[in-house]
């Protein structure tokens, strides 16, 4: 994703909350795919802090990925928990975060975006 497509997704779209998490998301035309992306800022630690967020936010996003049925731009912006939160309550946190979107996004049909023209 393009930082275009954060702000989108920012400005556009909706937020859950979670204890460990807040996420943004916006629905996509249907068939599309499922994209995610990350912002960790500063205010949450260290370079290496940051990174290890990420990799671990990366990891149980892979592991519960749900197979099809969502075609959404989600952005997961962790909280200071996240650092000392266990990995199983992570990926529970992720599954469960997928699960809502999926009955949100179900409820109200899929926004047609048009795409922009890039600017040089």
């Amino acid at each position: 994703m393009r930082h275009a497509d954060f702000e989108r997704v920012y400005k556009q779209g909706r937020r859950h909350f979670s204890t460990h998490m807040t996420v943004f998301y916006l629905g996509r035309a249907e068939g599309e795919e499922l994209r995610v992306g990350f912002t960790v800022g500063r205010v949450l630690g260290g370079a290496v802090e940051r990174n290890r967020m990420k990799r671990r936010l990366r990891e149980s996003v892979r592991l519960t990925r749900p197979e099809a049925g969502i075609s959404a731009d989600v952005v997961i912006n962790p909280k200071k928990s996240l650092r000392t939160a266990e990995f199983s309550d992570l990926l529970t946190e992720v599954s469960r975060t997928f699960e809502v979107i999926a009955q949100k996004l179900a409820e109200r049909p899929a926004v047609k975006h048009s795409p922009r023209p890039d600017r040089t």
